[in-house]
């Protein structure tokens, strides 16, 4: 099973949003639009957009909205 996860991650290295589902092209889409969405400051700053993939729920970050 793969889970594609969107972290939204600010310049401290915490994940300020998440995102897990099965679907690939939605984690593409909702990581795309993220990555857009970062303003120059929060670059600045460090924050990104990742994009990974786990094999368990149990490897979810438990702040995720997880999408069925």
């Amino acid at each position: 099973m793969t889970i594609w996860v969107n972290e939204q991650i600010d310049g401290c290295g915490i994940v300020q949003a998440c995102i897990a589902g099965m679907n690939k092209e939605a984690a593409d889409d909702c990581h795309r639009d993220w990555q857009e969405k970062l303003t120059d400051d929060q670059q600045k700053q460090g924050w990104k957009a990742v994009l990974r993939t786990v094999n368990s729920w149990d490897d979810v970050p438990v702040n995720a909205l997880k999408l069925s």
